[in-house]
């Protein structure tokens, strides 16, 4: 797709992946609107780090996902939406359930409902591989069996289902991208971010690692920069309409391992017992086959080297 002068709006573009891709959109040419959620302190997120030959092309529209009226401005005259707006750490999610139902469901349902009315060419909805929960095989395919562990999961699951019916029920071209566990610079290093950008903070701070139980967990970890291509490719591709897509490298490494590779020979790493180890995934590995069939999408950056790029935007 030739995006110059295309009109997109992207939804949680404060946030980590929507900031990247925000990026990727505007040196595209894409005529980018950000909704970006409100806050008191006039701060829009990691839209404020980004470079500003791209925030002076930017249109910031403040708002929140979960005000249907506010949404359907938003995205009124929108050729494309990408929705990645939703609250995302899955600690918080423990105590809090009903605000992640808000937000990530009910968001969710105002964005496709704007959408359906303002008649979008496309609509990304980006979801996440929690809500395969435990690999029951692998590599996790987009056949793999569903099941939410956690209540963060539970309402990304649920928001997908409602996409798919919007597709199904009123023909709204949809598409979901289903990234594995995403990293990369931008990427929050508190109980909000990834287990990488804490890793990483710690290590440089010389602090010991936490890692939960043995650390015999495995993740397959997404370089930002090839999310967002997989994200892109998603809304260029016709063919993409009404599938779930998964975007992941294909290669798992267990938590602790992952430690020892950012901790180095003199690091330290502290073993700790998961506050929730019911509901703990033990295994994730990404089958990314169909992203690169049917979209000619594949990662080009090794966990190594993403290490190495996250490292040097954190360090001071």
């Amino acid at each position: 797709m030739n995006w110059k002068g295309r009109k997109v709006l992207v939804t949680g573009a404060g946030g980590f992946i929507g900031s990247h891709l925000v990026e990727a959109l505007v040196k595209r040419g894409a005529r980018t609107t950000t909704l970006v959620h409100y806050n008191s302190r006039n701060d829009w997120g990691w839209i404020e780090a980004l470079p500003e030959t791209v925030k002076k092309k930017l249109s910031v529209f403040p708002g929140d996902v979960r005000d249907p009226e506010n949404v359907r401005k938003a995205v009124r005259g929108q050729e494309v939406v990408f929705h990645l707006a939703a609250l995302i750490a899955i600690p918080f999610s423990y105590e809090a359930p009903e605000s992640y139902l808000s937000t990530n469901l009910g968001g969710t349902m105002n964005v496709l409902q704007a959408c359906l009315e303002a008649k979008v060419q496309k609509l990304v909805h980006t979801s996440t591989s929690e809500v395969y929960g435990t690999a029951q095989y692998t590599p996790i395919d987009e056949k793999h069996p569903l099941q939410a562990q956690s209540p963060y999961a539970a309402s990304k699951l649920a928001a997908d289902m409602l996409a798919l019916s919007y597709h199904h029920a009123y023909g709204l071209p949809v598409v979901i991208v289903r990234p594995f566990n995403t990293y990369g610079p931008y990427q929050k290093s508190n109980q909000e971010g990834g287990v990488v950008a804490v890793f990483l903070a710690r290590a440089l701070a010389g602090k010991s690692l936490p890692v939960f139980g043995e650390g015999s967990q495995t993740r397959d970890f997404l370089y930002v920069d090839d999310c967002a291509d997989l994200v892109l490719r998603a809304a260029a591709d016709p063919r993409a309409l009404g599938e779930i897509v998964n975007g992941g490298t294909g290669r798992e490494i267990t938590i602790l391992e992952l430690a020892k590779l950012i901790a180095g020979p003199a690091g330290r790493i502290e073993h700790k017992p998961h506050p929730h180890p019911q509901s703990e995934i033990h295994r994730l590995r990404c089958d990314p086959s169909k992203a690169m069939a049917l979209l000619g999408w594949k990662p080009t950056v090794t966990l190594e080297e993403g290490i190495r790029r996250t490292k040097e935007w954190m360090s001071p």
